[in-house]
Parts: structure tokens; sequence; C-alpha cells
């Protein structure tokens, strides 16, 4: 009689699943698997694809682009100047607003 009832408690128990069954699993695989793919990718592009090489006479040609430049009038540049230095302007010449 016992042997009877063993054998039904041991049917009754689920038997596990094995672990690639499970979809939670390869939601928390994927995450690292996507970036080590992705990391392989952005190797690949920085092989196929190396930066430039900046020429031995950038400064040179800097300074010949900006003789051809015209002159530009100084008070058009102003507003300009006086938006890039006001954390350097001294107090006394902050402009008073207008009423």
């Amino acid at each position: 009689m016992n042997s009877s009832v063993s054998s039904k408690s041991s049917a009754a128990e689920p038997t596990p699943r094995p672990w690639w069954t499970h979809g939670h699993v390869w939601m928390i695989i994927s995450g690292p698997a996507i970036v080590v793919v992705a990391g392989f990718v952005t190797l690949w592009l920085a092989i196929r694809t190396p930066d430039p090489v900046i020429e031995s006479d950038y400064y040179k040609r800097g300074i010949e682009i900006n003789r051809t430049l015209p002159d530009v009038d100084a008070k058009a540049m102003m507003p300009a100047l006086q938006g890039r230095n006001h954390a350097a302007t001294p107090t006394q010449d902050i402009p008073e607003p207008k009423r």
C-alpha cells in the first residue's frame, strides 16, 4: 500500500523544464549579447573607416582663408563681442536698461 501512495505522489510533481525554455532567461541573456554585437560592429566600423589625417600645413591654409575673407565692419561685430565678453565686462560698462 505504501508503494502505490509514493508512486502517485511522485507522478503528481511536475518535472522541471530545461533552462532554455524559460522566456525570462533569454531576456536576461539578450542585453549583454546585444552589447557584445554592438561592440564588434563599432570595431568593424572603426577599422573600415579610419579618421582622416590632418594636413601638416593646416595653419597656413587657415591664414590664407582669413586673408581672402572680406573685412568686417567693427561696429557690425559689437553685439557679438559684447555677448561673448559679457562675463568679463566690468560693472561700470554695463548699460542701464531702457525705460
